[in-house]
C-alpha cells in the first residue's frame, strides 16, 4: 500500500496558503447551474474526485459543463429547469453530496434514472430523501430495500406542495430536496421532520440559491417556501474550502505558528470557518480580516465543545487535542458515523494506536492528551482521516499515512501544499 512518511517540524510554522475551492459550494453550484436558464461561469472551483462525478453524472443527464483546470472554471449550460435525458445509470463513487443533490435533481425530470456508487456507498442512508420524493409522488426507492443506494427513480417532474423529510442524518437530504425546489411544476414547501444536524449547510444553500435567483421565504424555523421559478445563470466565485483550511489552522496551533489562510473571512459561506473559534477556545489567538483568517498557536488547554455544526472538523480537533494540556470532549456528532466510513470510531482507533488514550462515546469522544508513539495510521479510504492525522506527524516521529491519495477525493495536491508549509520550519 502507498504510504508518506509525515516529518516533523523543528520551528513553528509560519506562512500563508488558499486552499482549493470549497467541495460543497462546487457541488452545489454544479446542480444549481444546471437547472438555470443559461450559462453560468463558475470561478475558484475544485477539479478533485468528488466535482468529477459530478460532473461525469451531469454529462450523462446531458447537461454540458465545459472544464477549465488551469484557470480553474466551470462553464455550465443551463437546463431552465429540464433535464434533458428520459433515462441515465450516474456512477457516483462514495460522493455523497453528489448521489443526494442528484436523486432530487433527477426527480424534476421526466424518464427513469439509477444512481449508484462503491461499497461504502451502499451503506450509507439515503432513505430520508427517498421517502420525502416518494410522498410528494415520484416513484423513488432504494433498489436493494435498505435505505441504501442503488436509488431508482421513476419520474414525470417533481411536482409542487407540501414535502417533509428528516434531517437527523445528514443536512444534505434537505439541501438536495430545496435546490431542485426551482424546477417543481409549482411551488413547494419543506418542511424537516425532527432534529436537524449541520444547519450551517442549509444556511450555505440558502444563500446560493438566492444569488441565482431563486424566491425562498422561511415563515418558521426549519418551514421553507419555495417558488417554482427557474434559476437564472450567472457568473459565481467559489471560497476556498474551510473544511480544508483547518488542517492548516490547526498546524499553526499544534506548532505554536503563525498562519494566514486567503480567501476566507468572519462572513464566509461556509460554517467550518468556526473552526477557528474552536481553537480560539483552546487558547489560540485569530485576526479576522476582510479576505484572510490569521490563527497564532499559543498554549493549548483541552475544551468540551459541540460540534454538531461543524462535524467536518471534528477530526481535525481531535488530533489538535492530543497537544492540550487536559482532555477534550468532542459532542453531538454521532452523524458522523454514517460518512465516508464510520469517523467516531475510526478517529478513536487510529488515536489508541499511537498510544493515546481516547474513551469513544456514542455522540464523540473524550481525548486525554499523553505521549504520541509510531505507528501506521489506517486512513479507511477516507481522505479526511488522511488530512487531519498528518497534524500528529508535525510534532511526534515516526507517523506514516497509509493511503495518502485518498485525499483526491476533495484535494488532491494536499500534502504537496504541507509539505511547502512546513518546508521552511524544518
Amino acid at each position: 500500500m502507498e504510504s508518506i512518511d509525515i516529518l516533523p517540524v523543528l520551528w513553528p510554522l509560519k506562512g500563508r496558503i488558499r486552499p482549493p475551492g470549497s467541495k460543497s459550494l462546487t457541488n452545489r453550484a454544479l446542480i444549481i447551474a444546471a437547472l438555470a436558464q443559461g450559462p453560468s461561469h463558475l470561478t475558484g472551483v475544485l477539479d478533485s474526485v468528488d466535482t468529477q462525478v459530478m460532473i461525469d453524472s451531469l454529462g450523462r443527464l446531458q447537461i454540458p459543463v465545459s472544464v477549465d483546470i488551469a484557470q480553474r472554471t466551470f462553464h455550465v449550460n443551463g437546463q431552465g429547469g429540464k433535464i434533458p435525458s428520459t433515462g441515465a445509470e450516474l456512477w457516483c463513487e462514495n460522493s455523497g453530496t453528489s448521489i443526494r443533490f442528484l436523486t432530487a435533481l433527477c426527480a424534476a425530470g421526466s424518464g427513469r434514472y439509477r444512481l449508484d456508487g462503491n461499497s461504502r456507498m451502499r451503506e450509507r442512508p439515503i432513505a430520508p430523501l427517498v421517502a420525502a420524493l416518494a410522498s410528494a409522488g415520484v416513484k423513488a426507492r432504494c433498489e436493494l430495500e435498505n435505505d441504501c443506494p442503488p436509488v431508482q427513480i421513476e419520474t414525470d417532474g417533481l411536482p409542487g406542495g407540501r414535502i417533509r423529510v428528516g434531517g437527523d442524518l445528514s443536512s444534505q437530504y434537505l439541501s438536495a430536496l430545496l435546490m431542485a425546489a426551482p424546477a417543481a411544476s409549482a411551488g413547494v414547501t419543506v418542511e424537516v421532520t425532527g432534529e436537524l444536524v449541520s444547519r450551517p449547510y442549509v444556511d450555505m444553500t440558502l444563500e446560493m440559491m438566492r444569488a441565482f435567483g431563486a424566491n425562498i421565504h422561511e415563515p418558521q424555523t426549519n418551514h421553507f417556501e419555495i417558488a417554482a421559478q427557474p434559476y437564472v445563470g450567472r457568473t459565481y466565485d467559489i471560497e476556498p474550502d474551510a473544511s480544508a483550511a483547518s488542517y492548516f489552522f490547526a498546524a499553526a496551533a499544534v506548532t505554536g505558528g503563525e498562519v494566514t489562510v486567503l480567501g476566507l473571512h468572519r462572513n464566509a459561506l461556509q460554517g467550518d470557518v468556526k473552526f477557528v473559534d474552536a481553537l480560539v477556545r483552546m487558547g489560540c489567538e485569530a485576526d479576522w480580516g476582510d479576505d484572510s483568517i490569521t490563527l497564532r498557536g499559543k498554549p493549548l488547554h483541552g475544551i468540551d465543545i459541540d460540534m454538531n455544526e461543524i462535524s467536518d472538523t471534528a477530526q481535525t480537533l481531535a488530533c489538535v487535542a492530543p497537544f492540550a494540556s487536559g482532555p477534550t470532549r468532542i459532542r453531538n456528532v454521532a452523524h458522523m458515523r454514517l460518512k465516508e466510513t464510520d469517523r467516531v470510531s475510526a478517529v478513536v482507533t487510529e488515536l489508541q494506536r499511537v498510544g493515546l488514550t481516547v474513551e469513544e462515546h456514542q455522540d464523540g469522544m473524550t481525548i486525554t492528551p499523553g505521549p504520541i508513539r509510531p505507528a501506521e495510521i489506517h486512513t479507511y479510504d477516507d481522505h479526511r482521516m488522511a488530512m487531519s492525522f498528518s497534524l500528529l506527524g508535525l510534532k511526534a516521529p515516526g507517523i506514516r499515512i497509509l493511503d495518502p491519495g485518498c485525499t483526491a477525493k476533495t484535494y488532491p495536491e494536499y500534502f504537496t501544499d504541507l509539505d511547502a508549509l512546513c518546508r521552511s520550519a524544518r
